[in-house]
């Protein structure tokens, strides 16, 4: 599979339909949302994939009128690829339910850090990655996900804290706040939190600020202290730092490598 575009916290407002061009897409919804297939409808209220192969006539909706948040790869495959995905349980332009969309999240965001470095081994790490979400997407095709996320306490609310600090990077998140308002002591909320998700609150926060600062990045022209300010950092060189030690490189080197991409 050979991966061409990552898009990450993509956003419409309307219903879409259209051909798929040339292209296959996956894309990851984190809404309750309608798809339209095989002249039958289905709704999945919680998170949910979808490979659309190229050629086929999309049409998906959100299930309460709201805006569409969902993220995006475009990818070609080939006759072996789709085989391979069919082995493991995937129907193409089939809707998947899934229960928890934290391994997926985490290999969307490896690969989109991962894709401007274009090392000698990137198109082997790309194809992996892929085959990873594949295998993830089977276990939740066959309801074989782990459950061990059920004997987790409170882990309904940490999956929303969690859903939130990506949703709205900027914000001055405090894990002393979030325990506060979950009434539950800052050292048990670490604990849980770490628990379920295998990192602390604090690495997501500046995980979602790095992404929102790649994307600025590769989208607009405002200057790397202007980005820093915008991600809530007060210091150019802590953010510097930080970016090239999360990015592997420093956030010129990564808008420079966007720019040629796009070329």
């Amino acid at each position: 599979m050979k991966i061409n575009r990552i898009n990450l916290n993509c956003r419409r407002n309307t219903a879409s339909y259209g051909e798929i061009s040339t292209e296959c897409q996956l894309m990851v919804f984190r809404i309750p949302m309608i798809f339209t297939f095989d002249s039958m409808e289905k709704r999945i209220n919680g998170c949910s994939a979808i490979i659309y192969t190229n050629g086929y006539q999309k049409y998906f909706r959100s299930a309460g009128g709201l805006g569409i948040k969902y993220d995006m790869i475009s990818f070609r495959m080939s006759a072996a690829d789709r085989q391979y995905a069919e082995s493991m349980g995937i129907n193409m332009n089939t809707p998947i339910e899934i229960a928890d969309d934290y391994v997926i999240s985490g290999l969307l965001r490896t690969m989109t850090a991962h894709s401007v470095s274009k090392n000698r081994h990137h198109s082997e790490f790309m194809e992996l990655s892929m085959r990873l979400i594949v295998i993830a997407l089977s276990e939740a095709v066959r309801c074989e996900s782990p459950d061990k996320y059920v004997d987790i306490p409170r882990y309904g609310e940490l999956k929303a804290v969690r859903e939130a600090i990506y949703d709205d990077p900027v914000n001055h998140w405090s894990a002393e706040e979030i325990s506060e308002d979950m009434g539950i002591s800052r050292p048990y909320f670490h604990r849980l939190y770490q628990e379920a998700f295998g990192v602390t609150c604090r690495q997501d926060i500046i995980e979602s600020r790095l992404i929102y600062a790649a994307e600025l990045l590769r989208t607009t022209e405002m200057s790397v202290s202007e980005v820093a300010e915008k991600c809530g950092y007060d210091s150019d060189a802590y953010f510097m730092r930080q970016f090239k030690q999360h990015k592997g490189c420093t956030p010129s080197e990564y808008r420079r490598a966007s720019s040629a991409e796009k070329e």
